[in-house]
């Protein structure tokens, strides 16, 4: 086995995303639990870890701005449920914030395997910092991977859902680093006959591959 056969095993977006049916803090969750929501699957690397720590306290704060945008969470690493627990009791008592949420207890790394979470040369026996965006119809719509030694943002996850959720809607695509309220990109015309009326067609169109509009 070469050190690149695990992308074999990834999931791919714009595809079913992997089933897991697994224990969490809450009890039991599988992906069917999800469908009609959108999902943010996570992993980290270990419970009581500091960079981890910074992760799951932002994501707790950040819990209801997911929720208004009819979107859960879900954390998982390979650690006991027990270990979670303990955790989550923690990071309430230490940093005052509650983690509502549940955290999958993975010891036998299956779904870790399944989402490709564990890297060879980067984590043998722990799942790196992995995000995947899951639609309502349990569709993988994203995928972000982070290194052990850097949390990831947020903010960007959280922007990344409803960029997609934008997309989806008006069938549009969104410019680097949108955020709600700013002009989407129209999808640029297929013909030569759709070129030519572009800009006779309303939108604020700079040339005739890229134009923008407003969306409410």
């Amino acid at each position: 086995m070469t050190a690149f056969d695990f992308t074999a095993g990834l999931p791919g977006i714009n595809r079913p995303a992997p089933h897991f049916a697994a224990q969490t803090t809450d009890g039991p969750r599988s992906l069917t639990d999800y469908l009609g929501k959108w999902l943010v699957l996570f992993s980290h690397p270990a419970d009581f870890t500091p960079v981890c720590t910074t992760e799951f306290v932002a994501f707790a704060r950040h819990h209801a701005a997911f929720q208004a945008l009819d979107c859960e969470l879900l954390g998982l690493s390979i650690d006991s449920v027990y270990a979670h627990i303990a955790w989550l009791r923690n990071i309430e008592e230490k940093f005052g914030v509650e983690v509502r949420f549940p955290i999958i207890e993975d010891l036998s790394m299956t779904v870790a395997h399944a989402y490709g979470m564990v890297q060879p040369g980067a984590s043998d026996t722990s799942a790196v910092r992995a995000t995947f965006v899951i639609d309502p119809q349990g569709v993988l719509r994203a995928m972000l991977y982070y290194p052990m030694s850097n949390g990831r943002s947020v903010l960007e996850i959280l922007r990344l859902v409803g960029a997609l959720q934008t997309s989806d809607l008006h069938k549009i695509a969104t410019p680097e680093g949108w955020t709600k309220g700013e002009s989407v990109i129209v999808p640029p015309p297929k013909t030569a006959e759709e070129a030519r009326r572009r800009s006779t067609q309303g939108f604020d169109t700079t040339d005739w591959y890229f134009s923008t509009r407003n969306v409410a």
